[in-house]
């Protein structure tokens, strides 16, 4: 067996090993939330020595922040292929976002760890860097890529984009929690559809 043969496999156990690890942090997180969650549950569930987890975390924060990016990673992935490579129009791939973010927003692993426990375990400064890095870029795309198709109004883009971004964020904090997960759905995807309808630029028939 060569040498790059033996650390190809070594690098892709190493990795394996990270990933088996994410997994079940992200799973336990979502059903225990970080502080009930012990490390010894983690490397339990994922097959893995102590050892192994330190090897690749410096601790519980570093392996929920790992978490925490693997589901924001999983959930951008979903809403650049409609909002951003999906058919139709820039404003048809923008409503299909919307209705894509506000459907993420009430999955159990997102609500748990990005909304409710990423600000109180990261500490709000460094949540809303976390978010502005995963989330902010798409929305920024979309809206240049709305004014550049003229479908609405042509308005500075990053103090758009911002204020888009703020409006989702509140929106996901209050679909997290709602009472009524059906009912705040259908309210925020229509606000913020309402909220973009109201920049549309008016098409002669």
């Amino acid at each position: 067996m060569s040498v790059v043969t033996l650390r190809s496999r070594r690098a892709d156990y190493s990795e394996s090993t990270r990933q088996a690890l994410v997994d079940s942090a992200v799973e336990l997180f979502t059903k225990r939330g970080y502080a009930a969650t012990s490390l010894d549950a983690v490397t339990k569930r994922a097959r893995v020595t102590k050892g192994a987890l330190y090897h690749h975390f410096s601790g519980k924060q570093a392996l929920f922040e790992a978490a925490f990016s693997a589901v924001e990673t999983a959930v951008l992935k979903r809403l650049g292929e409609v909002a951003v490579a999906g058919p139709g129009s820039p404003w048809d791939r923008a409503m299909r976002g919307v209705e894509a973010y506000v459907q993420a927003c009430l999955e159990p692993a997102y609500q748990r760890i990005v909304i409710h426990e990423g600000p109180v375990v990261m500490g709000w400064e460094r949540w809303r860097e976390a978010e502005d890095h995963f989330s902010y870029g798409l929305i920024r795309t979309v809206i240049q890529s709305l004014i550049e198709a003229k479908e609405i109004v042509e308005l500075p883009v990053e103090v758009t984009a911002r204020m888009l971004f703020g409006a989702l964020s509140s929106g996901a904090t209050f679909l997290a929690n709602a009472t009524d997960p059906k009912k705040a759905s259908a309210e925020v995807s229509n606000a913020i559809t309402q909220v973009l309808t109201g920049l549309r630029i008016k098409k002669d028939d």
